[in-house]
This record gives C-alpha cells, sequence and structure tokens, in this order.
C-alpha cells in the first residue's frame, strides 16, 4: 500500500522559501527537539501536579482527600488513553495537509486544552459538570499529544554521527526534566507565596494559563525544521512517512508490541518519582508541605537531566541495548530495595530526599536511551508511524495508570507494594531486552 507526499500548504511553502535549501545540522534539530519536548512534558507535568494538590478540593470535595486524588488520577489516564486514537487521527491530517498543519492543529489544541483548565469552574459553581468538563479536556491534551509526534527524534538519529548515536538518542529525553523543573517551580512559587485559600481560589491557574504561550514558542520551533528542504528531502526518500496505522499493523504488529515492553522500567518509575511522592506526601505527611518537596524534586530533576546526558555518552560506549539492560537492572534493585525498607520514603525528610535523588537519577539513565530503541525493525518507511505508536502503547502501559495504581496499592497495602510494582515493570524490560536481541543489535 504506498502512501502520497502530502501537498504542500501555503504555510508550508512560505516557511521553506524563508528557510531555504537550508542543511540541517544535527545540533539545530536537537534544539527544536529539547524546545518540542519540554512543552509537552510541562503540560502534562502541570496536570499531573495539580491532580494532588488541586483538583481533590476543586472537583471532588464531595469525597474524602485520598478518594479525590483517585479520582483526579483516572481523569489524568484519560490522555494516555487518547493518545494513541490521536496519533492516528493526525497521522491522516499529515497525509491528507502536511505536516506543519498537523503540528499546529496538534499545538494550538494541546495549549489551548491546557490553557483552558485554568478558566473551569469549580464544583461548588456547576456541579458534576466541571468535572465531565475536566475529563473532556484531559481527553483532549491526550489527543494533541498524539498530533504533536513530529519525527523531529528520527530526523535526528537519521543526522548524528554513528558514533555518536547514543548522545544524540538522549537529547530529545531532555525535554521530561526540563517540563518537569519549569512546572514544580510555578507551582512551588504559589504554594509558598500563598496562603493555601488564595492557591486554591486562583493561584494553581496561572501554570495552566502559561501552557499556551510555551505551546506557541514551541510551535515555532518546531516548524523551522518541518519546513526546511532537508526534512522534506526524507520524506521523498521515504524515511518520514505517515503510513497508515492498519499498514503498520499489517507488518509490524508484533515489533510494535514487543517494543512497548522494552521501555516499561523508565516508564513505570517516571510518574512514581514525580506525581505519585507528591500524592503520598499531601496525604501522609505532617512533617513537610507539598511547595518544599516540589523544590526537592526540581533538584531531582537537575540530577535527571545530567543522568539523561550519561546515559549517552555510556550508550556510545557500550550500546543501547547493554546501557538498557544495566538501567532496567539497577531499576530492579532499586525496586528490591524498597520492598525490604519501604520506609526509606515514608519516615523521614531525609529518607524521602534520598529516594527522590536515586530515583531521578536512575529515571535518567533509563529514560535517556528509550529514544528510538524500539523501532529498529520497522525500517525507515514504517518508523515514523511505528515509532509515535510504540511509544504511545509504552507511556499507556507503563505510566498511565502508575500513580493510581501506586496510590491505591500504598494506600492499602503499604509503601513495600510500589516497590513490587516497579519491579513488574523492571522484569518486563528485562526480558522484551533479553528475547529480542536482533531489536538492539545495531544500536
Amino acid at each position: 500500500m504506498s502512501v502520497n507526499t502530502p501537498t504542500v500548504t501555503g504555510l508550508e511553502r512560505d516557511a521553506q522559501q524563508a528557510m531555504g535549501d537550508h542543511k540541517v545540522h544535527p545540533n539545530e534539530i536537537a534544539i527544536g527537539v529539547v524546545i518540542g519536548r519540554a512543552s509537552e512534558y510541562f503540560d502534562f507535568f502541570v496536570f499531573g501536579i495539580a491532580c494532588v494538590l488541586v483538583f481533590p478540593k476543586v472537583f471532588f470535595p464531595f469525597v474524602d482527600p485520598l478518594k479525590g486524588t483517585l479520582y483526579a488520577f483516572a481523569i489524568f489516564a484519560l490522555a494516555f488513553i487518547a493518545r494513541p486514537i490521536g496519533t492516528v487521527m493526525f497521522m491522516a491530517i499529515d497525509r491528507r495537509h502536511g505536516r506543519s498543519v498537523k503540528l499546529t492543529t496538534a499545538l494550538f489544541l494541546l495549549g489551548g486544552s491546557t490553557a483552558a483548565v485554568s478558566f473551569l469552574p469549580r464544583y461548588d459553581s456547576i456541579g458534576i459538570s466541571a468535572v465531565y468538563l475536566l475529563a473532556g479536556l484531559r481527553v483532549l491534551q491526550g489527543l494533541a499529544l498524539g498530533g504533536a509526534w513530529d519525527g523531529l527524534a528520527s530526523l535526528l538519529a537519521m543526522n548524528a554521527p554513528r558514533e555518536r548515536r547514543g548522545w544524540y538518542a538522549m537529547i530529545p529525553q531532555l525535554g521530561a526534566p526540563l517540563g518537569f523543573m519549569v512546572a514544580s517551580a510555578l507551582f512551588a512559587f504559589f504554594l509558598v507565596n500563598l496562603d493555601e485559600a488564595d492557591f486554591i481560589d486562583w493561584g494553581w491557574r496561572f501554570p495552566f494559563y502559561c501552557a499556551f504561550t510555551i505551546n506557541v514558542v514551541a510551535l515555532f520551533a518546531r516548524l523551522r525544521l518541518v519546513a526546511t528542504d532537508e526534512f522534506a528531502r526524507m520524506m521523498d526518500l521515504d524515511r518520514l512517512r505517515p503510513v497508515p496505522a492498519l499498514e503498520l499493523f499489517r507488518h509490524h504488529a508484533g515489533d510494535v508490541i514487543r517494543g512497548a515492553f522494552v521501555p516499561l522500567a523508565a516508564f513505570a518509575l517516571f510518574h512514581l518519582v514525580t506525581i505519585f511522592p507528591i500524592a503520598w506526601l499531601a496525604l501522609n505527611s505532617t512533617t513537610r508541605s507539598p511547595g518544599e518537596f516540589l523544590i526537592v524534586q526540581f533538584s531531582g530533576a537537575i540530577v535527571c537531566a545530567g543522568a539523561v546526558a550519561a546515559s549517552g555518552l555510556i550508550a556510545d560506549q557500550i550500546g543501547r541495548r547493554n546501557s538498557l539492560i544495566m538501567s532496567a537492572s539497577l531499576i530492579a534493585f532499586f525496586a528490591i530495595g524498597s520492598i525490604i525498607a519501604p520506609l526509606l520514603f515514608g519516615e523521614s525528610a531525609i529518607g524521602q530526599t534520598i529516594y527522590v535523588t536515586i530515583g531521578f537519577m536512575l529515571l535518567g539513565l533509563a529514560y535517556g536511551q528509550t529514544a528510538g530503541a524500539v523501532t529498529a525493525r520497522l525500517g525507515n518507511h514504517y518508523r515514523y508511524t511505528g515509532a509515535a505508536l510504540t511509544s504511545d502503547f509504552a507511556w499507556l502501559l507503563g505510566a498511565g495508570f502508575a500513580p493510581l495504581v501506586a496510590l491505591f496499592l500504598s494506600q492499602r497495602y503499604g509503601l513495600a507494594m510500589i516497590g513490587v510494582y516497579l519491579l513488574s515493570g523492571a522484569v518486563c524490560s528485562l526480558l522484551a531486552l533479553f528475547t529480542d536481541r536482533s531489536e538492539m543489535r545495531q544500536m
């Protein structure tokens, strides 16, 4: 089944004329990728933090704080369910109208749906309709994030020097700690400087409102690269085509499903060091405020960014597959330690800081090499769509329900169950890596 190259739209034509016959340097692609990814993660982390600190009081005041947080986490998961649907929808827009139209629509939808949360009335004002509106905006976030897949990470990998593929593979992943740093810093600022009444009344809305501006900046950073002749040549060479999902699954269903399990250790850990600890402290700790803990997590995100960079250096020395096996094994040991000594996180501020710092470091080492690690067997023709959907399913399986499951298990059975949950993700990653050696052979 062939896929026609999309017609160049007026927007793309104007941008291409402005850029000219410009050879894209990997460093230029890297900057665009990091800005784009950081904006996406900012939107998701703002929503995730608000699920703990805001939504139980604003949208679920009719239940106790634990149930309110669990309900909020259920809404949080909706975006991960919608994300692969959004990928399929926006791939069709890409084929029909071009990538610039696709990205413009997706990023305006992502920024608009996130910013719209800041204008939602409380449950006390319009009742259950407020919850339905929140859920609807969360679904739109997920659809938009699926559409925000731009292929720049694949373009970066194709343009990277062979001996530095690990280094360039980690660059897109820097968007995660950067996005979390901005989101946590904004919430921490308002938590520290406002009393609780003012924060719940209006302070929490400002981070959501910022999302639209951040996504506009990210849009222009991406369009500058997507509109180049170099990017168009990649499409002409059949290397960045938005093939239909049915065609992809007809030829590579097993590879997509198997590939979703490779980064499961990193994705399972993702929300266990970012969103879940805030929830546990908010519900159980009387010695540490959420604002103070967000500052600790901000420092952890800096460690995470350093570990992401280190993963690139390590992968270039020992190979990406060996790097992923090493990081998944370290996460497994971390999980076992959490089972044996679950009170490390729960008892003291020092223990909490140690848990967060080590967790963020392991997250950086593991997450740094997940980009492109699961698409080697897809071939150039299916790489663009395959990478997007593989990532979508990995996020759904590993991270989408993690805060909900982790909070439920920890409240009912104790913190040791968090280690069991994380260990299951690490085991899945190791099994996927060891049973499909060919997938990483050339990485």
